[in-house]
């Protein structure tokens, strides 16, 4: 077994999160016993991790902070190895959405990457030019690892705004797009989800010029993803800021109400039976 204290944090972000783990722990004067005593796990499973023979869980990082009192600090830091094999230019993002109260969002192409199922990611990321499966499974576990910030006691307040062309695109074989259409359906019932829909016949110009979502903290909002070609970037000028949230605004005019946009999925996915 390799002790804890041999661990080089700089050899990758889970050693890391294990040597200030450790760190906090010595600190606060605890035991790995008396740690998983706190925080409801077995000795020998903060043993496996502190050895790195385990991945630790975000519920086991929040758990630690619960118990020692960190303010978040192994939660965060359990982000940062979880994300690390995500595209770089999408690292900041993540933790953007992590700190982010509301997400505003309008996709004109796909399901948005928060919604979307394994399969249906599965068969966006196969379909990139020269991808291995290594780096295929490592994006795609990032991917479903982002979705979690929707199951949080405090997750973010999130308003998808859908063209309705996305639910008929061919993705993958009929039960892959069926099984997203239903998985559309089924987070719609979340309270902190809402999933509209832009019909076809809106004639929503503005929304061609590509899907955009926007982070909100405490009723402000203070910066954006805007999607782009080979990769999207992140804005945080006031100015273009403005410009998104009034674009946001003219699409959401145009879609059509919660209930009658299930509808509209409902039938998809009829369709598609």
């Amino acid at each position: 077994m390799t002790a804890s204290n041999e661990i080089n944090p700089h050899d990758s972000p889970r050693a890391l999160f294990v040597f200030e783990l450790r760190r906090h722990r010595t600190a606060a004067g605890l035991t790995q016993k008396q740690l998983a005593e706190r925080i409801g796990f077995s000795e020998s499973m903060v043993a496996m991790i502190e050895s790195l023979k385990r991945t630790p869980s975000q519920r086991f990082a929040e758990l630690c902070d619960q118990a020692l009192d960190l303010d978040g600090a192994m939660t965060r830091l359990h982000v940062a190895t979880t994300w690390h094999k995500a595209p770089e230019h999408f690292r900041p993002w993540l933790e953007e959405e992590q700190d982010a109260t509301a997400l505003h969002g309008w996709e004109p192409v796909l399901v948005p990457g928060l919604l979307q199922t394994e399969a249906y990611a599965r068969e966006l990321f196969a379909a990139e030019p020269g991808i291995g499966t290594d780096e295929m499974d490592e994006r795609l576990a990032s991917r479903m690892q982002r979705q979690t910030v929707l199951d949080r006691e405090d997750a973010p307040f999130v308003v998808a705004l859908i063209d309705e062309a996305v639910l008929y695109r061919p993705i993958g074989t009929a039960e892959v797009r069926k099984e997203q259409l239903t998985h559309l359906l089924e987070v719609a019932q979340r309270p902190q989800v809402t999933i509209q829909i832009v019909p076809r016949a809106a004639q929503a110009l503005c929304g061609l010029l590509g899907g955009f979502i926007i982070a909100e903290r405490n009723g402000s909002s203070y910066a954006a993803y805007v999607e782009g070609q080979p990769n999207g970037r992140i804005v945080d000028d006031r100015p273009t800021i403005a410009r998104l949230l009034r674009r946001y605004d003219a699409l959401s005019s145009e879609a059509v109400p919660y209930r009658q946009s299930l509808k509209l999925i409902h039938e998809a996915v009829d369709q598609d039976a």
